[in-house]
This record gives C-alpha cells, sequence and structure tokens, in this order.
C-alpha cells in the first residue's frame, strides 16, 4: 500500500475537455507530468495545439490536441469517434469545458441560459453517455473507469456576482454526477470538484482587480494553483480514489466555509 501504487496514473488514457488553457491546461499538465496520455479538446484550436505541444515537450507522458466545439452535438461524436479510432480504452474523462455570463437581473439575456445549460450540463451529458462504452473497457484491464466532472461553488450556495445561468447550470451539473454515479457503478465512478476561484480566462477579470480582497477573505488567503486542482483529479483517477463516486468535493480554500460562517 505505498504511496506510488496508489496514486499512479502512468500509461492511463485521459481527455480533458476545455484543456487549451486556464484550469482544463493546469489538470491536463498534471496527467502528463505523471505520465498519462492526454487528449485535449477545445474550442480554440491554435491554444489547444500550443498547449499539448509544450505539455509533451515537459512530459513524461503526452498530450495530443483534438480541438472542437463541445457545445455542438456533432462535433461531441467527432470526438468520440476519433477517440474510438485511436484508442482501445479511456481511463478518465474530465468534464472541465465550460462558459459564464454575467448581467443584471432586469437585462439578463434568455440567449445566456440556452448557452451556459447547452454547454455546462447538456453537452457534459451528450459526451459522457457517449464514452461510456470506451470507459466501460477499463474493467477489462481489471481498472476502474473515471469522469470527473468540474463544477463550482456556485453551484452549491448561491454567488454574490449577477451569474444566474452559471449558478443553475453548475448546480445542474453537481446533480447529474450524482445521478450518473448511480448508474454507471460499479465499472466506472463519477464525481465532480465544486472549485473556488482560479486563475482562468473566465476569473480574469475579477481577480486583476480584486485578488488580493478575494484571497484575503478565504482561510487559506490564497486562490487556487495549478497543483490544487491538479492533485484532486489524480487522486481521483487513481487506485486510491476508486472507491469514491458521487460525490461534490470543494476544492476552495475554504470558500464555502467562510460564506456560511458570515450568514
Amino acid at each position: 500500500m505505498d504511496i506510488q501504487s496508489l496514486f499512479d496514473v502512468k500509461g492511463k488514457v485521459v481527455l480533458v475537455t476545455g484543456g487549451g488553457r486556464g484550469v482544463g491546461e493546469m489538470i491536463a499538465a498534471g496527467f502528463v507530468a505523471n505520465g498519462a496520455k492526454v487528449y485535449i479538446s477545445s474550442r480554440d484550436a491554435k491554444a489547444c495545439e500550443e498547449t499539448a505541444s509544450r505539455l509533451t515537450k515537459d512530459g513524461p507522458g503526452q498530450c495530443l490536441a483534438l480541438p472542437a466545439d463541445l457545445s455542438k452535438y456533432e462535433e461531441c461524436l467527432r470526438v468520440v469517434s476519433e477517440l474510438d479510432k485511436r484508442e482501445k480504452v479511456l481511463h478518465v474523462l474530465v468534464n472541465n469545458s465550460g462558459a459564464t455570463w454575467g448581467e443584471e437581473l432586469a437585462t439578463y439575456p434568455d440567449s445566456a441560459f440556452t448557452k451556459l445549460m447547452t454547454l455546462n450540463v447538456q453537452r457534459v451529458f451528450t459526451l459522457t453517455q457517449k464514452l461510456v462504452p470506451l470507459l466501460s473497457k477499463a474493467k477489462e484491464e481489471g481498472q476502474v473507469g473515471r469522469i470527473i466532472n468540474i463544477g463550482s461553488i456556485n453551484g452549491v450556495n448561491p454567488p454574490g456576482l449577477e451569474t444566474y445561468a452559471y449558478s443553475a447550470s453548475k448546480a445542474a451539473l453537481h446533480q447529474l454526477s450524482k445521478h450518473l454515479s448511480t448508474r454507471l457503478g460499479p465499472d466506472i465512478t463519477v464525481n465532480t470538484l465544486a472549485l473556488g476561484p482560479f486563475r482562468s480566462r473566465m476569473m480574469k477579470f475579477t481577480l486583476d482587480n480584486f485578488e488580493s480582497v478575494l484571497a484575503e477573505s478565504l482561510p487559506m488567503k490564497r486562490i487556487g494553483a495549478p497543483h490544487d486542482v491538479a492533485a484532486a483529479c489524480l487522486w481521483l483517477s487513481s487506485k486510491g480514489g476508486e472507491w469514491v463516486t458521487g460525490t461534490v468535493i470543494p476544492i476552495d480554500g475554504g470558500s464555502l466555509v467562510a460564506t456560511q460562517a458570515k450568514l
């Protein structure tokens, strides 16, 4: 029961959506650094290719670009088809692609709900549904397939910002993950990470202007670092996380407990 065997992901095949930058890149880098073969998919083909090339160079694992607009059903099917052609098994699916929208209640557009619920929830279901056969093949190797959905603390507690569609979509994603876990066990685990603030394009404006104030409000007095989210994904993808499913795990520096303490 040594640490290396408990948390080993060497040789695993992983798909990280939204892996071209931000949190997805942090997760992909963690897997590659520990010897996994990682496919990253995002709408920005250039960012996807550049990140894949850089992470492969860093090694010792491998990173491959699989650009796609995962808000579109047909693009999800294309990604699944490509993986079917290239791999006999998918060990880990990290559903990280997502979008946000902030606007005052009076002018909040209907289209924001359509866009965010489609990408943040519906297409997570689509990709998961279509990749279950490939994930299930892990059992032929004596392993358990893993699905990790990237949620948010805003799907647990209401946020201060007017991001109505985002918080609703993340709450829906958390519930979807729990529901899927009851159907996919024992062959596949399904868990969600409820993330606090991390440096990403989605958080850029907030952190550029309020990082010190936000960090000071947290028990840990800092925002999330790449290793914080990568380590959680490595745990849930390894032997050490094999008996964990149906959970929503805060990776938030204490954001949720700090919020509760102020209520």
